[in-house]
């Protein structure tokens, strides 16, 4: 019974439940952005499809990082039981779909099987099509310029790139000439060039991102869509390349997407990696500047990544923390976790030697080597931690995938620490800065480890005064240091030169260290620039407004003489063998065959005399060029060579006989310059006497008009009518060089 007074009832269709309704909705996601197709999967029965749905499932987290969840996979049969080849998965969200499509299209799943992968919303787009199927006329085929058609020339010439003003100039490079132009454009760049490790691509920079060129026409291979990109680095085999930009990624809306273009998970970061052959991008860090929270108090540190010599791994540090190793082209952590070092400071990676990469190429997959093939050696990186309270400072070598601690050696008294592997991986340098207990002073020591021997036994070697240089060998077992006492060192200031010390290393193959061979001392040099091939090596000052020396040295001087046998002082197989000067130096390249070096003035460093010059190995300069604007010279790296090793052997044994070939190559080139100058010098001289009759007849033509006789003119221009020309033919029977120590 209803109480006395209880308003009148309100049926309940006329009751407004809209806001209990809006808010306890269940809300469904419509939209279909998160469903990938996935085609060119193995036709299965139902009993196998378990088994499949785990195996993909598996191969999207260690190849993409996805998590594909099991209840989103569908795969469709047909009437015979057997699957239909494709199937459809709804991923956790729309992104995880966007990186699938950019990261496993393409995969090989197996032998027979390569997935080619969609959005479920592009191929929607298509439904529109016509049902009749119409044959594509087929394209004609078209054959692409080869990559590497330079390593061709018949004269067997390295190329060149450089930059002046707003020109790019590839040329060739010619000994007794100026370099011959082979392809030029204005604006080719907005900001500088580089060439990739082995000299396949040229490099060039632009607002909208980064382009990579090459062929013999000088085609654009690919374009990396990284607007703002100014630094560029390669994997060792140029597989892989990273970009960094100074600005955030910001993705607008309705930008284009796909594998070669960012999502809005890219946005905020600043690196990104890139396969270089596809040009997909493959992922991307965050970068902290300067002035934002969390960027370091040195700043930036280029390479953010560094590559393992066989392009399999890439690794970061985080200063202090961790070194993060990620697996290629995944780019996932090995091991799904990083290497936890506390304190660590930095990395490097062992190089690979030619021999490592035969042994890498006969062993394959490991699977099947064939008999007698050397297992090649783990990927290696040595990192170094620095002294925190008790603990003393350490340099670790661990070996990768395993990380197993192949050697470590404790340090006492660090100030610093600076890693380099000799370029064959065959030695491990740990340049120690070290400081006397009063901290007053400090000096320097070299830990050298033996990386081919067993153990990998360590030496030390100390330098009493601070070093500023350290480079070694690339084939060979010298290294150079550059020590200085000076006590103006690291304060410089405007009209003072810094005076250095030069010290040559080598490893006694007798007493098997490393020992002193000669110190020089009084110089200014700064920098060492070791030849590709060894053996010889320029020192250089740069950065001084004050001196611009350059000196060629010989390190086994008197080798051929000797026909191998050792010196009776080892000190006099140092020797200097020439020396130059390049006012306002600021940089110094040798070339791949190392026969020759360019030094440069760049109008980026200042605006005086700006060009190059190029030396031979033994300092003789063969030509200089004074142009404005001039930026840079760049030689173009060459790839491993395909030679054997009894090919090279033949080459060595015969090199008099072949050397000869070369020699009348050389002398034929000469003479067809001689002749070339020869003819501009005739060509001059016949302008000047036709410009000479030309002004005679103009002049009696104006002396008849006036009136006037010859008698009329001054003494001085009667003379000159008179005048004779007396032309001088100087000819070089014989030149010889002496080197004067």
């Amino acid at each position: 019974m209803a109480s006395a007074d209880a308003g009148p009832s309100v049926p309940d269709s006329e009751i407004d439940f809209s806001d209990i309704i809006a808010k306890y909705a269940v809300r469904f996601d419509e939209g279909l952005d998160d469903v990938v197709v996935l085609d060119n999967v193995p036709v299965i029965t139902q009993e196998r499809q378990t088994k499949l749905f785990d195996t993909i499932i598996k191969r999207f987290k260690t190849h993409a990082g996805i998590d594909v969840p099991p209840e989103g996979m569908h795969i469709p049969y047909g009437e015979d039981g057997n699957s239909k080849g494709y199937m459809f998965m709804e991923l956790a969200s729309p992104s995880d779909a966007a990186l699938a499509a950019r990261l496993m299209d393409g995969y090989a799943f197996d032998k027979r099987h390569r997935f080619a992968v969609n959005r479920f919303t592009d191929i929607e787009k298509l439904a529109n099509l016509d049902d009749e199927y119409a044959e594509p006329e087929a394209a004609p085929y078209e054959d692409r310029e080869h990559l590497r058609s330079w390593l061709l020339d018949p004269a067997n010439r390295d190329q060149l790139v450089m930059c002046r003003g707003d020109d790019v100039q590839i040329a060739w490079h010619n000994r007794a000439g100026a370099p011959e132009v082979a392809h030029e454009r204005q604006r080719w760049t907005e900001s500088y060039v580089q060439w990739s490790p082995l000299g396949t691509f040229l490099t060039t920079f632009h607002r909208q991102g980064i382009a990579l060129w090459g062929g013999a026409s000088w085609e654009r291979f690919m374009r990396f869509a990284h607007p703002g990109a100014r630094l560029v680095d390669f994997s060792p085999s140029e597989k892989y390349m990273v970009t960094w930009s100074h600005d955030a990624i910001v993705v607008p809306e309705g930008a284009p997407q796909g594998p070669q273009f960012f999502s809005a998970d890219d946005e905020g970061n600043r690196v990104a990696v890139w396969e270089v052959r596809t040009g997909h991008l493959l992922r991307t860090f965050p970068v902290a500047q300067d002035g934002e929270a969390g960027a370091a108090g040195r700043g930036f540190s280029w390479p953010l990544l560094k590559w393992s010599g066989d392009d399999q791994y890439c690794a970061r540090v985080v200063p202090g923390k961790q070194i993060s190793v990620y697996e290629l082209p995944s780019m996932g952590l090995l091991d799904k976790k990083s290497i936890a070092v506390e304190g660590v400071v930095d990395f490097e990676w062992c190089p690979l030697s030619d021999k490592d990469r035969d042994a890498i190429e006969a062993w394959g997959d490991g699977s099947n080597p064939p008999k007698g093939a050397r297992k090649p050696r783990d990927n290696m990186i040595s990192f170094w931690l620095p002294e925190v309270a008790n603990q003393p400072a350490r340099a670790t070598v661990m070996a990768i995938p395993s990380r197993e601690i192949i050697r470590s050696k404790n340090l006492f008294n660090v100030s610093d620490c600076k890693l380099h592997w000799h370029p064959q991986g065959d030695y491990l340098c740990v340049k120690v800065d070290r400081h006397t207990k009063t901290k007053k002073s400090t000096f320097c020591n070299f830990e050298l480890f033996r990386m081919r021997e067993k153990d990998y036994p360590v030496e030390v070697v100390e330098i009493k005064d601070p070093v500023t240089a350290f480079a070694w060998e690339p084939h060979g077992s010298h290294f150079v240091v550059i020590s200085s006492n000076d006590p103006n060192l690291g304060q410089p200031a405007p009209g003072i030169v810094i005076k250095t010390q030069l010290n040559f290393f080598h490893l006694d193959q007798k007493k098997g260290d490393f020992r002193l061979l000669k110190t020089i001392d009084n110089k200014s040099c700064n920098t060492v620039f070791w030849s590709p091939k060894g053996r010889h090596v320029v020192v250089a000052t740069l950065g001084s407004s004050q001196r611009f020396d350059l000196e060629f040295y010989d390190v086994t001087f008197g080798e051929e003489v000797r026909q191998g046998s050792a010196a009776s002082d080892p000190a006099e197989e140092v020797r200097l063998i020439g020396s130059g000067e390049h006012y306002g130096i600021t940089d110094l390249e040798w070339d791949p065959s190392g026969r020759f070096v360019s030094s440069s003035a760049s109008t980026w460093r200042h605006q005086l005399e700006n060009g190059y010059a190029v030396w031979t190995f033994s300092g003789k300069e063969l030509q200089k060029q004074v142009q404005d604007r001039f930026k840079q010279i760049l030689w173009r790296p060459r790839p491993r060579t395909l030679l054997s090793k009894e090919q090279m052997k033949n080459v060595r044994r015969n090199l008099r006989d072949i050397g000869k070939q070369f020699e009348e190559e050389d002398a034929a080139e000469e003479s067809n310059l001689a002749l070339a100058n020869r003819e501009q010098y005739e060509r001059a001289l016949d302008e000047w006497r036709a410009y000479r009759a030309r002004s005679k007849q103009e002049l009696e033509e104006l002396r008849a008009d006036l009136g006037r006789e010859a008698t009329d003119l001054p003494e001085q221009l009667a003379e000159e009518a008179t005048e004779e020309i007396q032309e001088w033919l100087e000819e070089t029977l014989e030149e010889t060089e002496e080197v004067v120590i």
